[in-house]
């Protein structure tokens, strides 16, 4: 059982940054793949980045690629979300989740493939 629980939400003008943060529960945070999902009001929850359990490798979806950043500490159990240039369209909860991944390389970047996930965090971006 891993419980998830994200910090750092807020509201920011358009080109301003956010950390989010994530924190796991357990002992067994380095077994987990990592990934940010958002859902805007009236909208899908969509992918925005994963990093697989070491860290060593990361992935992101194109509305936020070169402007986001994924990266973990296994030592603190924790993921991080660093999110620069903020534009409007960015605006979401912002939810964590972790999958089970047997391999240093593997990540998911569909919802259905993660196991838990945290009760999200509001990130409000004015234009």
């Amino acid at each position: 059982q891993v419980q998830l629980v994200e910090s750092g939400g807020g509201l920011v003008q358009a080109g301003g940054s956010l950390r989010l943060s994530c924190a796991a529960s357990g002992r067994t945070f380095s077994s987990y793949a990592m990934g940010w999902f958002r859902q805007a009001p009236g909208k899908e929850r969509e992918f925005v980045a994963a990093i697989t359990r070491s860290g060593g490798m990361f992935y992101y979806a194109d509305s936020v690629k070169g402007r986001f950043t994924i990266s973990r500490d296994n030592a603190k159990n924790t993921v991080y979300l660093q999110m620069n240039t903020l534009k409007p369209e960015d605006t979401a909860v912002y939810y964590c989740a972790a999958g089970r991944v047997y391999s240093d390389y593997g990540y998911y970047t569909s919802a259905t493939q993660y196991d838990y996930w945290g009760q999200g965090t509001q990130v409000s971006v004015s234009s």
